[in-house]
């Protein structure tokens, strides 16, 4: 019931988000129709500029920030400049930028992909998980532990439904690698999922199979997840599954994970939150630390 009443209450806060994301962005949209466009400038030593770019040539930016300040920008001081969208700006006009690790909460993912030739790893307490965009809509990874094993490929694949939608299919395939060749599993998954990579919410769902030793089982396991940034430095990230296994007296088994991450700096993150089990009417936390790190 507890978990029941939280996950009851999660949707309503998310369902909010994403409504606050359509006004705010076309609030933003609307206002940008009379004003120019605004850039996000990335400096060689990590600084960054939000502003309007007022005129440029071969050797410097004449930049105009937010709070009205003008100056110039040598060129080569300057690594990246960016066109913002709307969206990436809250409902009162702050930027609070795009989510750089949009595409996970603690364990599972959303519809949105790994852009192509990104890559990441996820540092966890109990071992790595790495993740490359292939292509625009597909990506593949590697989770395993500090020993390697079990080893667990991943593999998914994004359709865009519209801006605001997507959906995607995939997989989780791995064995108990060096220390159980005997051991299997394999897990299928399909999701669908609402926003943009600032404020999302998603729903998945898969059917798993573990295998050890002529020994299997099959379970069916739920998501819904979701994240906002609620400023250019911090997102919140909500996580819940259901796990209802096939064998007969089973127990259903219920995890949710609420967290912050934080953003260091540009690729670099830091996610943590504390996971609450319940099974057979009995409930235990455990504390969870990840670091992102894009490469």
């Amino acid at each position: 019931m507890k978990v029941f009443i939280v996950l009851i209450g999660f949707l309503f806060v998310f369902h909010g988000v994403i409504a606050q994301s359509d006004s705010s962005s076309n609030a933003i949209a609307d206002s940008g129709k009379a004003k120019i466009q605004l850039y996000k400038v990335v400096k060689t030593d990590g600084g960054e500029l939000v502003g309007e770019i007022i005129s440029q040539d071969s050797r410097e930016v004449f930049f105009k920030t937010n709070d009205g300040r003008e100056f110039y920008i040598p060129q080569h001081s300057i690594k990246e400049i960016v066109e913002l969208d709307a969206k990436e700006f809250n409902k009162k006009g702050d930027f609070v930028g795009e989510e750089p690790f949009a595409t996970r909460y603690f364990i599972s993912t959303n519809g949105l992909p790994i852009k192509k030739g990104d890559s990441y790893v996820l540092w966890n307490w109990y071992g790595p998980d790495v993740q490359f965009g292939l292509a625009d809509n597909f990506g593949v990874g590697l989770i395993t532990t500090w020993f390697g094993a079990p080893a667990i490929g991943t593999i998914k694949k994004s359709f865009e439904i519209n801006d605001h939608a997507q959906c995607a299919v995939g997989g989780l395939f791995g064995s108990g690698s060096w220390g159980n060749f005997d051991a299997y599993g394999a897990l299928p998954f399909a999701l669908l999922s609402f926003g943009d990579r600032n404020r999302n919410i998603a729903f998945s769902g898969g059917y798993g199979l573990v295998s050890n030793e002529g020994n299997s089982d099959t379970g069916v396991l739920t998501s819904v997840a979701g994240m906002t940034k609620v400023t250019d430095r911090v997102s919140l990230v909500c996580e819940t599954f259901f796990i209802i296994p096939q064998a007969q007296n089973s127990t259903p088994i219920a995890l949710l994970f609420p967290g912050l991450r934080i953003h260091q700096a540009e690729g670099k993150a830091i996610q943590f939150g504390i996971s609450g089990i319940f099974i057979d009417g009995q409930s235990f936390g455990l504390p969870m630390f990840q670091w992102y790190r894009a490469f």
